[in-house]
């Protein structure tokens, strides 16, 4: 499968999308609420949605390229949001009284510009979605060790390398993650999205990745979505990467030892961390690299100083309003993006690189996290 960003069969998808949404918003100023109209183009959006998900099925992947299934998704997403949001502001047009003709206009000029809202952001996204940074965040520890003050840990977690991020734009993270010359370099979880997309190709670009002790690793929910779990472990343990599915590792560095821990995807809903406290080691601080940041309570009770986690894509689409963000993420986790600390450990979760769903990220830039211990 070529690993080059396939942007075409996107674009395509994106313009009909674009073009369907003009024309029911057309219809809608011209005829005010047909909530007919609305729920039809939703449906569409639905079947899209539906089209995309029977497509990742390999029997029928086989005759279709992946790209295809990212993108029919992703246009749904664009259709049903656009048009939901439309319905909710013309619903209240339609409920204002005949009299007020100006608040009426008003309201039907803003559900139109919801329904396009959608398409914009996601054009928006492709050119914003890429625009890497390397985050530089200094992590307390109580009682860390002359020799490990000042360690540099490198991480990057989410890649996803898919239609949506292609191998020459991963390869220059994994650029700047290595002019940042760390002590230990961390890979958090989720190499792909879906079945079909360049695994070999994003562990090609991992097996580049360098730092003075290694690299350590765990594994995300995307590994177990795409039944890729052994074989992720297997690639790369021969490029150098140890990925820890409920192992511990401990680096010396002068006089000093850090202990660290990895675990396999903690789903949501079940209980966390079964049996992770005994791979604590005493008299050294233990850092856990678990894909999920939501665990973070219960490694603290365990005796985690610290945990490195991905997963939220902080948000993906951040909004700040009134001092409260606003994104998808706060529904399943209060651990979104940057440093969180309780007692005497932390949490830091990285907003990684990638995207799902769609290409779009606003306020919530992709990054290269350099983490650096320091003694409190």
């Amino acid at each position: 499968m070529p690993s080059n960003f396939h942007i075409f069969p996107g674009l395509f998808l994106l313009v009909i999308g674009l073009l369907l949404l003009t024309g029911a918003v057309r219809q809608l100023l011209k005829r005010g609420f047909r909530p007919n109209l609305i729920w039809s183009g939703a449906a569409f959006g639905a079947a899209l949605l539906g089209l995309g998900y029977l497509l990742e099925f390999d029997r029928v992947s086989r005759l279709f390229p992946v790209q295809w299934s990212t993108w029919l998704e992703c246009t749904g997403i664009m259709e049903v949001v656009g048009l939901l949001m439309a319905a909710v502001v013309l619903g209240v047009a339609r409920s204002t009284p005949i009299f007020d003709v100006k608040r009426r206009a008003f309201l039907g000029k803003a559900g139109a510009t919801l329904c396009i809202a959608p398409a914009a952001a996601t054009v928006f996204g492709i050119v914003k979605r890429n625009q890497f940074r390397v985050s530089e965040v200094k992590i307390p520890i109580p009682k860390l060790a002359k020799d490990l003050d000042g360690l540099k840990l490198v991480q990057i977690t989410d890649i996803h390398l898919s239609p949506f991020l292609s191998e020459g734009e991963f390869a220059r993270a994994i650029d700047m993650a290595n002019e940042t010359r760390a002590h230990l370099a961390l890979v958090t979880g989720d190499l792909i999205s879906r079945r079909g997309d360049p695994l070999d190709a994003c562990l090609r670009q991992l097996a580049r990745l360098r730092a003075e002790s290694g690299v350590l690793g765990c594994l995300g929910n995307h590994e177990v979505y795409t039944g890729t779990e052994d074989y992720v472990s297997s690639e790369g343990r021969r490029i150098g990467i140890d990925f820890l599915r409920g192992e511990a590792r401990v680096r010396q560095f002068g006089a000093a030892r850090i202990n660290f821990a990895g675990v396999d995807y903690q789903r949501f809903g079940r209980p966390y961390l079964a049996g992770a406290g005994q791979l604590v080691q005493p008299g050294m601080p233990n850092i856990l690299l678990s894909h999920n940041p939501d665990v973070f309570p219960v490694a603290a009770n365990q005796g985690f100083d610290l945990t490195i986690a991905g997963h939220t894509h902080g948000g993906q689409v951040n909004v700040e309003i009134l001092h409260q963000h606003l994104n998808v993420a706060r529904y399943y986790t209060r651990y979104v993006m940057g440093l969180y600390s309780k007692e005497n450990s932390s949490v830091y979760v990285s907003s990684g690189l990638g995207t799902v769903g769609v290409p779009v990220r606003l306020g919530a830039p992709p990054e290269v996290s350099l983490l650096t211990l320091c003694a409190t």
